[in-house]
């Protein structure tokens, strides 16, 4: 029998577009409102969430976004981008490596191997895009997801900075070699 739940890469689309808008912005929302002042999380949803922002990052053909989908309903996503910087110095020798920008599930999800299930595609998309690792950024302070990504074998390899409005935040640069 069949897993009610598919893990599909979003249509570039206008329509999805708008979906991912809404959807992003909710589930940061959900996250992160409560541990951060109003107006820095309205300031940095409107310069990250917007329909347009989102039909661009669609639109970029090194970023891949998964929708986790369950009986037609979208219940949660992760954006992906092949060949990230992030956590590279400049000096160094780049390997090919994709990022997880955004991995988000929504809360009523959360637990039950909905982002497990994200993170296995997200990896199962590194290979078949020849990357040597795979990296991400967390917030010092989300234990939660520093837990889940230490799960699968994500190790620390630096940090950097994250803007929330006008609130700078220390991420963590975790790391996964492929």
């Amino acid at each position: 029998m069949s897993s009610p739940l598919q893990i599909l890469v979003a249509k570039r689309t206008a329509a999805t577009a708008a979906q991912l808008a809404e959807l992003g912005q909710r589930l940061f929302h959900a996250t992160y409102a409560t541990q951060n002042r109003p107006e820095d999380m309205a300031a940095y949803e409107a310069a990250t969430f917007g329909p347009e922002l989102q039909l661009a990052e669609l639109q970029d053909p090194n970023t891949v976004f998964l929708l986790a989908q369950l009986v037609q309903q979208v219940v949660g996503y992760a954006k992906l981008n092949v060949d990230s910087r992030l956590g590279l110095d400049s000096a160094k020798t780049p390997e090919k490596r994709l990022e997880i920008e955004r991995l988000y599930v929504e809360e009523d999800w959360i637990g039950t191997g909905l982002g497990a299930a994200l993170m296995r595609r997200a990896i199962e998309e590194a290979r078949q895009q020849g990357c040597r690792a795979v990296v991400l950024g967390v917030w010092e302070k989300n234990e939660r997801a520093r837990e889940f990504y230490q799960r699968f074998g994500f190790k620390p390899a630096g940090e950097h900075t994250f803007i929330i409005g006008s609130d700078v935040q220390r991420d963590l640069i975790l790391r996964k070699g492929l």
